[in-house]
């Protein structure tokens, strides 16, 4: 009787490489990270913690969103925690001031201070634009800077004391409001994500983000203006990021300059497992909203688990330098089947 176990073997690694080839890592990592979790947790799959993971998942998924634009671009954000922050802080404080002025004008002090925040955030984009744009000055070391300049600015604002007098509506409809049993932070995150997919796939401005990141001087000899596309990418990537900054203020209900510290690390993860190229020019919009529910997904399981929040960052770094060698071995793969 012959053995037909070889054959078959030689035949699932082929399959395995393909999809390993054609998805990249993410689909792996995930059946993994379930079948685990559900093994240590019986709550793991439950309808009830799915949607907190989709829950927890959308600040990280918006923010990454912006990180994802920077690293197409060749770049880095590492401000992307400060932006965070900052509009925390500002959005708050404004919204206080106004709240406090004038009670009866409940909407218009959530409107003027969530564009507040926003906008404070929008400016460090600017600033990180500028330098990388106009001064070339490398994107790393610029946002590094300007995280740092921004983080003192909003320590100096507060004083280390979390913002307090906001509208109690602002939370009860950003943070903990839903429709149809899903959460408001998740149908703000789901038209980001759309805009964002009409932006990138469906215009030409879109497309000018893969060009600069695949060949800078390819890009500026077809006729793109590099240096505004690169300006936007900073401004793009800090708007992303001062929203779901004022998204978490509503979900904590007070205004906060010690939060988004991991954002920098987590939004890297989230794009690179997601198949974001380092080098840039590479990536797609739809596997970097998985890549960021596959990490809330991670800290939804190490948290049930529980697993404690310092070896949380243990995993989430292991899990980074994991990703960028299973990117290096797919394009060793991708090269070898173009030989």
């Amino acid at each position: 009787m012959a053995d037909n176990s070889a054959p078959a073997a030689g035949g699932l690694a082929i399959f395995t490489k393909r999809l390993f080839v054609k998805l990249g890592i993410l689909p792996f990592l995930l059946v993994i990270a379930i079948i685990v979790f559900t093994l240590m947790s019986d709550n793991f799959l439950t309808p009830r913690n799915l949607m907190n993971v989709l829950r927890q998942s959308v600040y990280l998924m918006i923010v990454a969103l912006g990180q994802m634009m920077a690293l197409l671009t060749g770049g880095f954000d590492l401000s992307v925690g400060t932006i965070l922050a900052l509009s925390s802080v500002v959005g708050a404080m404004v919204m206080a001031a106004v709240f406090a002025a004038a009670p009866d004008m409940v909407w218009l002090a959530i409107m003027l201070g969530s564009l507040a925040g926003i906008a404070a955030g929008i400016l460090i984009g600017v600033v990180n634009g500028a330098g990388v744009a106009f001064f070339n000055v490398s994107p790393f070391m610029m946002s590094l800077g300007m995280a740092s300049v921004g983080f003192g600015i909003a320590l100096y604002l507060t004083g280390g004391v979390p913002v307090y007098g906001m509208p109690q509506a602002f939370g009860d409809i950003f943070g903990f409001g839903s429709l149809f049993g899903i959460p408001a932070p998740v149908f703000v995150a789901a038209m980001l994500v759309a805009a964002l997919f009409v932006f990138l796939y469906r215009t030409p401005q879109g497309r000018y983000f893969y060009a600069v990141g695949g060949n800078l001087k390819a890009a500026s000899l077809s006729g793109i203006n590099t240096r505004a596309t690169l300006f936007f990418t900073y401004v793009l990537s800090a708007f992303f990021a001062a929203v779901a900054g004022m998204l978490l203020t509503a979900r904590l209900d007070t205004g906060e300059a010690n939060i988004g510290a991991s954002m920098p690390l987590e939004s890297i993860a989230a794009c690179v497992i997601a198949g974001v190229s380092l080098r840039g020019g590479v990536g797609r919009l739809e596997n970097v909203v998985l890549g960021a529910l596959f990490i809330g997904l991670i800290q939804n399981g190490m948290n049930l688990a529980r697993i404690e929040s310092y070896l949380q960052t243990v995993v989430l770094g292991a899990l980074l330098i994991l990703a960028v060698i299973a990117d290096q071995i797919r394009l060793r793969y991708v090269a070898s089947l173009k030989d």
